[in-house]
Protein backbone atom coordinates (compact mmCIF):
# COMPACT_ATOMS: atom_id res chain seq x y z
CA UNK A 1 0.00 0.00 0.00
CA UNK A 2 1.28 3.27 -0.81
CA UNK A 3 2.14 5.71 1.56
CA UNK A 4 -0.41 9.41 2.02
CA UNK A 5 2.19 11.42 0.77
CA UNK A 6 2.51 9.23 -2.45
CA UNK A 7 -1.19 9.36 -2.79
CA UNK A 8 -1.61 13.04 -2.56
CA UNK A 9 1.56 13.84 -4.67
CA UNK A 10 -0.64 12.12 -7.27
CA UNK A 11 -3.74 13.07 -7.11
CA UNK A 12 -2.14 16.72 -7.12
CA UNK A 13 -0.21 15.63 -10.26
CA UNK A 14 -2.99 13.61 -12.29
CA UNK A 15 -6.54 14.91 -10.55
CA UNK A 16 -7.27 17.31 -13.63
CA UNK A 17 -6.16 14.60 -16.41
CA UNK A 18 -8.14 11.88 -14.48
CA UNK A 19 -11.31 13.73 -14.41
CA UNK A 20 -10.99 14.82 -17.44
CA UNK A 21 -10.99 11.15 -18.90
CA UNK A 22 -13.47 10.21 -17.04
CA UNK A 23 -15.54 12.97 -17.62
CA UNK A 24 -15.27 12.24 -21.41
CA UNK A 25 -16.16 8.82 -21.02
CA UNK A 26 -19.16 9.11 -18.53
CA UNK A 27 -20.35 12.55 -19.45
CA UNK A 28 -21.84 12.78 -15.86
CA UNK A 29 -20.29 14.71 -13.01
CA UNK A 30 -21.28 12.65 -9.97
CA UNK A 31 -20.25 9.32 -11.88
CA UNK A 32 -16.81 11.11 -12.70
CA UNK A 33 -16.02 11.70 -8.96
CA UNK A 34 -17.31 8.21 -8.41
CA UNK A 35 -14.66 6.60 -10.69
CA UNK A 36 -12.08 9.21 -9.54
CA UNK A 37 -12.21 8.01 -6.03
CA UNK A 38 -12.28 4.64 -7.49
CA UNK A 39 -8.96 5.28 -9.51
CA UNK A 40 -7.09 6.66 -6.65
CA UNK A 41 -8.05 4.03 -4.09
CA UNK A 42 -6.43 1.61 -6.53
CA UNK A 43 -3.20 3.60 -7.09
CA UNK A 44 -3.11 3.42 -3.41
CA UNK A 45 -3.49 -0.23 -2.99
CA UNK A 46 -1.19 -0.95 -6.35
CA UNK A 47 2.25 -1.96 -4.66
CA UNK A 48 4.72 -2.61 -7.16
CA UNK A 49 6.81 0.43 -8.20
CA UNK A 50 6.65 2.39 -11.28
CA UNK A 51 9.88 2.87 -13.62
CA UNK A 52 9.18 6.37 -13.93
CA UNK A 53 6.94 9.28 -14.09
CA UNK A 54 5.41 9.00 -17.51
CA UNK A 55 4.48 4.86 -16.65
CA UNK A 56 2.95 5.85 -13.17
CA UNK A 57 0.88 8.55 -15.41
CA UNK A 58 0.32 5.95 -18.33
CA UNK A 59 -0.78 3.41 -15.45
CA UNK A 60 -3.49 5.83 -13.96
CA UNK A 61 -4.68 6.74 -17.92
CA UNK A 62 -5.61 2.80 -18.17
CA UNK A 63 -7.01 2.83 -15.00
CA UNK A 64 -9.18 5.17 -15.07
CA UNK A 65 -10.18 4.20 -19.13
CA UNK A 66 -10.92 0.77 -17.54
CA UNK A 67 -12.84 1.53 -14.62
CA UNK A 68 -14.88 3.93 -16.70
CA UNK A 69 -15.74 1.29 -19.28
CA UNK A 70 -16.69 -0.92 -16.04
CA UNK A 71 -18.92 1.54 -15.07
CA UNK A 72 -20.59 1.93 -18.43
CA UNK A 73 -21.04 -1.50 -18.65
CA UNK A 74 -22.49 -2.14 -14.83
CA UNK A 75 -26.01 -3.92 -14.60
CA UNK A 76 -27.75 -0.88 -12.29
CA UNK A 77 -26.29 1.88 -15.67
CA UNK A 78 -27.68 0.17 -18.16
CA UNK A 79 -31.25 -0.67 -16.68
CA UNK A 80 -32.00 2.77 -15.21
CA UNK A 81 -33.41 5.83 -16.20
CA UNK A 82 -32.13 8.75 -14.78
CA UNK A 83 -35.09 10.74 -12.39
CA UNK A 84 -35.68 13.65 -15.01
CA UNK A 85 -36.58 11.07 -17.82
CA UNK A 86 -38.88 9.29 -16.01
CA UNK A 87 -40.93 12.47 -14.74
CA UNK A 88 -41.06 13.53 -18.33
CA UNK A 89 -42.21 9.92 -19.00
CA UNK A 90 -44.78 9.77 -16.17
CA UNK A 91 -45.90 13.18 -17.64
CA UNK A 92 -47.01 11.33 -21.16
CA UNK A 93 -48.88 8.06 -19.74
CA UNK A 94 -52.38 9.29 -19.56
CA UNK A 95 -53.95 8.58 -15.99
CA UNK A 96 -56.07 5.75 -16.86
CA UNK A 97 -53.22 3.67 -18.10
CA UNK A 98 -50.69 5.00 -14.93
CA UNK A 99 -53.14 2.38 -12.43
CA UNK A 100 -52.02 -0.64 -14.81
CA UNK A 101 -48.69 0.50 -14.53
CA UNK A 102 -48.27 0.74 -11.06
CA UNK A 103 -50.36 -2.80 -10.64
CA UNK A 104 -47.63 -4.21 -13.04
CA UNK A 105 -44.99 -3.19 -11.38
CA UNK A 106 -46.38 -3.87 -7.81
CA UNK A 107 -46.70 -7.38 -8.70
CA UNK A 108 -44.14 -9.64 -7.27
CA UNK A 109 -40.76 -9.67 -9.11
CA UNK A 110 -41.11 -13.11 -10.74
CA UNK A 111 -44.64 -12.17 -12.42
CA UNK A 112 -43.75 -7.98 -13.24
CA UNK A 113 -40.57 -8.81 -15.14
CA UNK A 114 -42.34 -11.31 -17.27
CA UNK A 115 -45.71 -9.01 -17.80
CA UNK A 116 -43.69 -6.02 -18.06
CA UNK A 117 -41.30 -7.79 -21.03
CA UNK A 118 -44.12 -8.69 -22.81
CA UNK A 119 -46.93 -6.18 -22.76
CA UNK A 120 -44.96 -2.90 -22.48
CA UNK A 121 -41.59 -4.29 -24.32
CA UNK A 122 -43.07 -6.08 -26.54
CA UNK A 123 -40.87 -9.63 -26.14
CA UNK A 124 -41.82 -12.98 -27.31
CA UNK A 125 -41.96 -15.75 -24.40
CA UNK A 126 -38.78 -17.28 -26.06
CA UNK A 127 -36.89 -13.96 -25.75
CA UNK A 128 -37.96 -13.17 -22.34
CA UNK A 129 -36.87 -16.55 -21.26
CA UNK A 130 -33.41 -16.11 -22.63
CA UNK A 131 -33.33 -12.38 -20.95
CA UNK A 132 -34.10 -14.22 -17.35
CA UNK A 133 -32.78 -17.12 -17.97
CA UNK A 134 -35.66 -19.36 -17.86
CA UNK A 135 -37.27 -22.13 -19.90
CA UNK A 136 -40.31 -20.56 -22.61
CA UNK A 137 -42.90 -22.49 -20.90
CA UNK A 138 -42.15 -21.47 -17.56
CA UNK A 139 -42.29 -17.37 -19.18
CA UNK A 140 -45.74 -18.72 -20.19
CA UNK A 141 -46.45 -20.07 -16.96
CA UNK A 142 -45.36 -16.76 -15.00
CA UNK A 143 -47.39 -14.56 -18.13
CA UNK A 144 -50.37 -16.82 -17.13
CA UNK A 145 -50.23 -16.37 -13.87
CA UNK A 146 -49.38 -12.72 -13.47
CA UNK A 147 -52.52 -11.82 -15.64
CA UNK A 148 -54.45 -13.53 -12.83
CA UNK A 149 -53.02 -11.35 -10.19
CA UNK A 150 -53.32 -8.04 -12.50
CA UNK A 151 -56.89 -8.65 -12.64
CA UNK A 152 -57.32 -9.19 -8.97
CA UNK A 153 -55.78 -5.95 -8.87
CA UNK A 154 -57.23 -4.22 -11.29
CA UNK A 155 -61.13 -5.14 -10.28
CA UNK A 156 -62.10 -2.33 -8.44
CA UNK A 157 -60.89 0.00 -11.58
CA UNK A 158 -62.85 0.70 -15.28
CA UNK A 159 -60.32 3.16 -16.92
CA UNK A 160 -57.76 0.72 -15.87
CA UNK A 161 -59.49 -2.54 -17.06
CA UNK A 162 -60.05 -1.39 -20.51
CA UNK A 163 -56.78 -0.82 -21.14
CA UNK A 164 -55.80 -3.94 -19.65
CA UNK A 165 -58.52 -5.61 -22.02
CA UNK A 166 -56.73 -3.59 -25.05
CA UNK A 167 -53.19 -5.21 -23.74
CA UNK A 168 -54.03 -8.47 -23.22
CA UNK A 169 -55.78 -8.82 -26.19
CA UNK A 170 -59.39 -9.01 -25.26
CA UNK A 171 -59.33 -10.80 -21.62
CA UNK A 172 -61.58 -8.89 -19.65
CA UNK A 173 -61.11 -8.39 -15.75
CA UNK A 174 -62.67 -10.91 -13.87
CA UNK A 175 -63.80 -12.82 -16.24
Amino acid sequence: MRSEQEVCRAVETYADMVRRICFYYLKNREDTEDVFQKVFMKYMMYDAPFRDSEHEKAWLLRVAINACKDDLRNFFRRNTLPLETITELEAEIPEDFRDVLEAVLSLPEKYKNPIYLHYYEGYSAAEIGAILGKKENTVYSLLSRGRRLLKDCLKDCPSAAKYYQEKTGGEGIGE
